[in-house]
């Protein structure tokens, strides 16, 4: 029996670049306009969805995004065909029944993570870096359920963090240097370098 108020929710599954990955659509909001990833159980805390996502004996990372949730398996388990139908059955219960997806108060007292938000003491050519990684960059690698968030720049290197499908996959590095690190030479002189520090 679905309870009135909560409105149905439907979840749907889309293939992503990295074959162990694959993202669940909602049509509800879940974390609007942030992303966050849990490269394991125990960094999970502050998402009570991703620390039941977790109990799948073969998650082994969850990344939250604004309508969808990114699920990486180890690559040694079941086929993901296998797996989809239980998930998607889950999700839709989770938030039908309106369970929290994050807690905010925890991931604030978690280590203050570097975002593409520009801060008001950030340099010029970090401020141009930001504003292109949330404004071209962002809306692409989200379609392929992933994130890239900005992490230094110094002497003309830009490091950036690959979550979500991003993470691990194969692609993401030929995305990294001929997309991202292209179109910055492009776009902001300054940059000679673009790399992808690993968690």
């Amino acid at each position: 029996m679905i309870k009135t108020g909560n409105p149905v929710i439907s979840i749907y599954t889309e293939m992503t670049p990295n074959p162990e990955t694959m993202k669940f659509v909602a049509n509800k909001l879940l974390y609007p306009g942030k992303s966050i990833d849990f490269q394991d159980e125990a960094g999970a805390a502050p998402s009570p969805l991703a620390t039941e996502l977790f109990s799948f004996p073969f998650i082994k990372s969850v990344f939250i995004a604004s309508n969808f949730v990114t699920l990486t398996k180890t690559n040694e388990t079941e086929d993901w065909q296998d797996v989809i139908p239980s998930i998607k059955q889950f999700l839709k219960e989770y938030l039908e029944e309106g369970k929290p997806v994050v807690n905010e108060d925890e991931v604030a007292a978690m280590k203050s993570e570097s975002t593409n938000e520009v801060h008001a003491d950030d340099e010029d050519v970090v401020k141009r870096i930001k504003d292109l990684l949330e404004n071209y960059v962002k809306p692409a690698v989200e379609m392929d359920g992933g994130a890239i968030q900005f992490r230094s720049y110094e002497d003309g290197k830009v490091n950036l963090m690959l979550q979500g499908s991003c993470s691990g996959c194969p692609s993401s590095m030929i995305t990294l240097k001929a997309g991202i690190e292209g179109m910055m030479k492009r776009m902001i002189p300054e940059v000679k370098e673009v790399v992808a520090e690993a968690e």
